[in-house]
């Protein structure tokens, strides 16, 4: 057939055409969709001490896992992995994920190098895996690396130059992320948790899943809209069980209850991460509506400027006056009694610690406190149950840590604990404990510190490095009878003060409560 130059441009046209609209449809109409998974999650504070995690930081525990090992790398994870097997029309393909970093959200700037190491070698599973009909990434949201303004953009901007402009990416986050418009320019939706403790992180797995799908179906077309309030607090302020952080996650529900196909996400931030995206957004997606996603976002926006003076501000005891406050608790026998320690993040602060033996409190129990040189010791000097301890213990990583303090009492117990090789417990004093970790440990319910022998209800003061999460276990359940939040005796990282910091990424006087900025929801 002979055909003039014109009319096979034509045919060539249509034909191409009529290939993507048959490859649109086949996608749509599949009985199994392939899905890549993969998770690289870190809260990082920068302002931490302790030199920038690197490689060899992340495999700590080992190399990266892959396949079905995967599927439980997080609570995310595996409500995600659960949903797709109830659906059962979703094969999962797990990518090289890091096991975690040493010290977790203890530890400053991510290495570059070390970034780029480990999403090179999911890219590379990705290209194997390919084609590929959506990603799933679980993310946290606060991750910060060294010359990269925005990792969990950078990354699904990776993943989008492999999979091309038509397979849906979608993640999943903690609420304290720090999350612009950015990453939604490469990814399709966010799902966050709305509840800190993060009870619903497999929720927000599961809602994941079933979104994925229903894109990959074609059944819906993702319309987003973001809005950032300049709002930054510390994270002991975003606790949801109290008002009004917990009427912002609950309009947030009202929205998604009141119209269907509505995602609503709001992020808090994450303060000690010094990046240009840090503060409060809020992400909305629809199907294909993006009016009803602007005007969701837009209203979320006013509501959380309307309602910023009363959640930004927060004023705590002193360690001082936090355990004269604790031996009144116990004098009236409303124990046990929680001091939260919520400010100290490398977990070695021996302030209220202290505190405690100088103003002789008895049956206290520090769950626990960093300093893996003493850990180091113990090891070398072959210490074994039911030997004598005599070290100073804490207070090394700056002069926020306070001094250290010498502890002579008996070594109950050593062992590997809480994902590390080496923790150890001390008994010492009246009846107290001191639980040592090489790492940041949060422990956020009693039996986290059923180490060996060691007995929680054997104690009337539990210390906790934490802000929110031992409410999960001591709070909500009314173990502990009593709470007191402690502040540092300094304006130090860590605390409410963050206009205390040396920000270099952003000018924290443009954020509420810092500075006065004037800011319309209408306009982001």
């Amino acid at each position: 057939m002979v055909l003039t130059k014109g009319f096979g441009s034509q045919l060539v046209f249509l034909s191409i055409a009529l290939f993507a609209f048959s490859s649109c449809e086949y996608q749509k109409n599949k009985d199994t969709y392939d899905v890549a998974v993969v998770r690289f999650s870190h809260e990082t504070c920068t302002f931490c001490p302790g030199g920038d995690p690197g490689v060899e930081d992340w495999t700590y525990q080992g190399e990266p896992v892959t396949g079905e090992d995967v599927f439980s790398r997080s609570s995310y994870m595996r409500g995600f992995v659960a949903q797709s097997k109830e659906l059962s029309d979703m094969n999962l393909i797990g990518l090289s994920t890091p096991r975690g970093v040493f010290g977790g959200t203890s530890r400053s700037w991510n290495q570059e190098e070390a970034f780029d190491h480990f999403v090179n070698l999911m890219i590379e599973d990705l290209k194997e895996a390919m084609p590929v009909d959506g990603v799933f990434l679980s993310l946290h949201g606060a991750m910060a690396v060294r010359n990269i303004d925005r990792p969990e953009a950078e990354i699904a901007k990776r993943f989008r130059e492999v999979v091309g402009p038509d397979v849906p990416i979608v993640g999943s986050f903690d609420l304290h992320g720090n999350e612009d418009e950015q990453f939604l320019e490469y990814a399709d939706g966010a799902f966050v948790t709305k509840r800190f403790p993060h009870y619903d992180a497999y929720r927000q797995g599961q809602r994941a899943s079933r979104y994925l799908r229903n894109v990959m179906q074609g059944n819906y077309e993702p319309a987003t809209a973001t809005r950032t309030p300049p709002i930054l607090t510390a994270t002991i302020l975003q606790w949801t069980g109290q008002s009004p952080i917990m009427d912002v996650m609950e309009r947030a529900r009202r929205w998604e209850d009141r119209e269907p196909g509505a995602y609503v996400n709001v992020f808090l931030g994450f303060p000690w991460s010094d990046v240009p995206d840090v503060g409060t957004s809020i992400h909305v997606l629809t199907n294909n509506d993006q009016e009803l996603a602007d005007e969701i976002a837009t209203d979320m926006a006013e509501y959380i400027w309307r309602v910023r003076s009363e959640w930004a501000h927060g004023e705590y005891p002193s360690p001082e006056e936090a355990v004269r406050m604790t031996r009144e608790a116990i004098a009236e026998g409303e124990t046990p009694v929680v001091l939260g320690d919520y400010w100290d993040r490398p977990g070695d602060a021996t302030w209220t610690l202290r505190e405690l033996i100088d103003q002789g409190v008895s049956k206290f129990i520090i769950s626990a406190l960093t300093d893996e040189p003493t850990l180091e010791a113990i090891w070398e000097q072959d210490l074994q149950p039911g030997d004598s301890f005599d070290m100073e213990v804490g207070g090394y990583t700056g002069e926020q840590a306070g001094e250290p303090v010498r502890i002579q009492g008996e070594l109950v117990w050593r062992g590997s604990q809480w994902g590390y090789d080496k923790a150890a417990a001390i008994a010492f004093g009246e009846g107290n404990m001191l639980l040592l970790a090489p790492g940041y440990q949060q422990n956020s319910t009693p039996d986290r510190s059923q180490v060996g022998p060691v007995n929680p209800d054997d104690y009337d003061v539990f210390v906790l490095k934490s802000r929110v999460h031992f409410r999960r276990g001591f709070d909500e359940t009314g173990y502990a009878k009593t709470i007191h939040i402690v502040d540092a005796p300094g304006d130090w990282f860590g605390t409410v003060r963050l206009d205390a910091l040396d920000y270099q990424n952003v000018d924290i006087e443009e954020y509420y409560p810092f500075g006065n900025p004037d800011y319309d929801p209408r306009e982001n």
